[in-house]
């Protein structure tokens, strides 16, 4: 009865199995190296610094100390929390409204809003700036978190990611929801949503992800030190600091450890997420 099992298990590996494998194992230790040595070199001392080994000769902890004992990180921690999910809330609510719009009702012109908004995605981000600039500025946003997270609060991705997860939705069910008397919103809340959990999954770590990493559009709209998000707040203090590496690489692992998290805990979401959108367009 064990036959089966064993041999099963005693499958020979495929010579293209294993040289796929090798691949994924080189290109994992490409990428993640330059994070080994970034918790490496938090790790050392000033003179330690530009020893390469990875492993420190005298690990300390000294320089979380000193970061963690500047308020000024706890600040920039909180505003890139606060920005990453205000918008990633943002995104899910008009991303999926707009998408199941687009997806579930026929309507003259939804094929040419579509493609409208899905050509934005060719812009690059650089050319958007100064308009984005001079909307913040004739509206006094400027140095305030409204002017650092109101170009993300709905995205072109989102919207084309979220689409293609509605159309899969069976119009059956929500015919029969508008004969139990619900609305379209609350036939969009209470029945759609609900069966796009791995698109939503997916739009969330994504928008939050990108929105905890932003630099170019936080650094350029805030002057104000109290309102930096913590990658321009790390720039700043990597200036301030004369460029003291061991201090910088420590505030940059801290910054990374969220992000980790995420990934490690959430990473079968993004996988699904992305497999599917993919298969679906």
């Amino acid at each position: 009865m064990s036959s089966a099992p064993q041999s099963a298990a005693a499958k020979p590996l495929r010579p293209g199995r294993i040289i796929a494998w090798t691949l994924l194992l080189l290109g994992g230790l490409v990428m993640v190296t330059p994070l080994l040595f970034m918790f490496s070199t938090s790790l050392k001392t000033a003179g330690q610094v530009y020893d390469l080994r990875l492993v420190p000769a005298a690990p300390t902890f000294d320089n979380y100390v000193k970061v963690l004992s500047d308020g000024r990180l706890g600040r920039w921690f909180f505003n890139s929390l606060l920005i990453s999910t205000i918008v990633t809330l943002s995104c899910l609510f008009f991303d999926s409204l707009v998408a199941y719009a687009l997806a579930k009702f026929q309507f003259r012109g939804r094929q040419f809003v579509f493609i409208a908004i899905l050509s934005t995605l060719m812009i690059p981000t650089e050319m958007l700036v100064i308009p984005w600039y001079l909307m913040a500025s004739k509206l006094g946003w400027i140095d305030t978190y409204w002017g650092i997270m109101f170009p993300g609060l709905m995205t072109a991705f989102g919207v084309f990611l979220m689409k293609q997860f509605f159309e899969t939705v069976p119009n059956d069910f929500l015919e029969a929801a508008r004969v139990d008397g619900l609305n379209e919103f609350q036939i969009w809340w209470k029945i759609a949503l609900p069966l796009v959990t791995p698109a939503l999954s997916a739009l969330a770590i994504f928008t939050f992800l990108g929105n905890w990493t932003a630099f170019f559009w936080p650094l350029i709209v805030t002057t104000d030190h109290d309102l930096y998000t913590l990658p321009v707040g790390l720039s700043s203090f990597a200036v301030e600091q004369s460029i003291q590496w061991e201090l910088i690489m420590t505030g940059a692992s801290l910054a990374t450890i969220p992000t980790l998290l995420i990934f490690l805990f959430f990473q079968r979401y993004i996988v699904r997420g992305v497999m599917l959108a993919g298969v679906k367009g």
